[in-house]
């Protein structure tokens, strides 16, 4: 009964049944790679193993498979990602750079799990001639975006870039660091893995084998006199403290966290550990972040709202002439494969710390004042940056409802 309630639709999926296993992981991997996936899974259950990808942020699926078809295709991913064909009662992860017929070259990063009814399999795609993310293209508002620029510049301190998993912060990071790479700034990275391989920046990866942690790279990279260091991510009270004392020491320290919200990130780093007095002489500003999917530019619908002209008195002075006076929607095509988006892109809260919010993380405020004081100097939180989407036709109401907490879009948050 439990495989009868979460068995896919037969009608719209891949046929692979007369495929070898070589054969289907080749079709699986190639339409993952055509539709722009992010993720491959293979899924096993008690009598089928379910092949999904996950697309603009939803998981899709892709085709379904026997029992015995479904593990020979992962032992043939194994077997190409080097790892142990035989373990299958430990987690294990593997990479594997994956050449298409098309020479297109897919860096596969692997993680295999045990279940209930036998291995899952989650693969990352990472495409190796992906164009790095542009800082002009990644969502901020014009405002935001010279917030963020200023804070780029400064001589040195602490940038924290949050949100949860899969809400872009690696993409942001890389924007910061090609804007910063012209070759006048020795850039070192810490990262886990690494993403992309950049010409003109040091990159190093934490390896949990060695024992080589973030903390240990980190104080070591100190050492080698950087300008800029790009941490992937604070994970405990060590490297918090490192990368603090780095930032207040003249480096340009960037790093991603956790944190529900910009002024959120605060009260993360002092969860950690940091002494406030510290924190707030580093700290140069905090970007939080969430991708929203963006409509499709052939289907997307129009709703005249010339009969509330207040819908986006909010946000008006922020709009450009023309813009605000009508709503859209997705309605699907066969361009989007039905679903109405197109793309991502993301919805910004960018934080300069000023002194007066130096003062207030100093004295060790609460998340809610920091947040009430950024609002008061001008700061765009969540929900105007999700109403400046919808406003210009970039998403639909439905998708900043989907892709973003409900209480950060209420208007009496704070």
């Amino acid at each position: 009964m439990a495989d009868t309630l979460t068995r896919p639709n037969d009608s719209h999926l891949l046929d692979v049944a007369q495929l070898s296993a070589e054969a289907t992981v080749d079709k699986i991997i190639g339409h993952a790679v055509a539709q722009g996936a992010s993720d491959l899974f293979i899924l096993s259950n008690e009598s089928f193993v379910a092949i999904q990808m996950r697309h603009l942020g939803l998981m899709c699926p892709i085709c379904i498979v026997g029992p015995e078809h479904g593990k020979r295709c992962i032992q043939h991913v194994k077997a190409n990602a080097d790892m142990e064909i035989t373990e299958t009662r430990k987690p294990h992860d593997g990479r594997w750079i994956y050449e298409s017929s098309d020479d297109l070259s897919v860096d596969l990063r692997i993680s295999i799990i045990p279940t209930l009814h036998g291995e899952d399999l989650s693969m990352r795609l990472l495409m190796r001639q992906s164009q790095l993310f542009d800082l002009d293209r990644i969502g901020m508002h014009d405002s935001q975006h010279r917030q963020f620029r200023e804070m780029l510049n400064s001589p040195g301190g602490l940038i924290l870039i949050t949100g949860p998993s899969g809400s872009g912060k690696t993409g942001t990071l890389y924007a910061a660091m090609r804007h910063l790479n012209n070759g006048s700034r020795k850039i070192n990275t810490i990262e886990d893995p690494i993403e992309f391989a950049v010409e003109g920046l040091r990159q190093s990866q934490v390896n949990d084998a060695f024992d080589l942690t973030f903390a240990d790279l980190l104080r070591s990279i100190v050492r080698q006199n950087p300008d800029v260091i790009m941490v992937g991510e604070v994970r405990d009270r060590e490297t918090a403290e490192i990368a603090v004392r780095a930032a207040n020491s003249g480096h340009m320290v960037f790093t991603t966290l956790h944190a529900t919200v910009s002024a959120a990130a605060v009260q993360s780093m002092l969860a950690l550990g940091v002494h406030p007095h510290f924190l707030s002489t580093a700290l140069r500003g905090v970007v939080s972040q969430r991708l929203v999917r963006t409509l499709c530019p052939q289907c997307q619908t129009e709703f005249d709202i010339s009969h509330s002209p207040e819908t986006f008195d909010e946000v008006h002075s922020l709009l450009k002439p023309g813009e605000g006076r009508t709503l859209y929607g997705a309605r699907g095509c066969d361009q989007c494969h039905k679903s109405g988006y197109a793309g991502r892109t993301g919805v910004f809260e960018v934080m300069p710390v000023t002194s007066s919010l130096r003062a207030l993380i100093s004295s060790g405020a609460t998340a809610a004042q920091i947040r009430r004081q950024s609002i008061e100097e001008g700061m765009i939180d969540f929900r105007k940056a999700a109403m400046l989407h919808v406003a210009r036709g970039v998403t639909s109401t439905e998708e900043v409802f989907r892709a973003i907490p409900f209480e950060h879009l209420l208007q009496d948050e704070n």
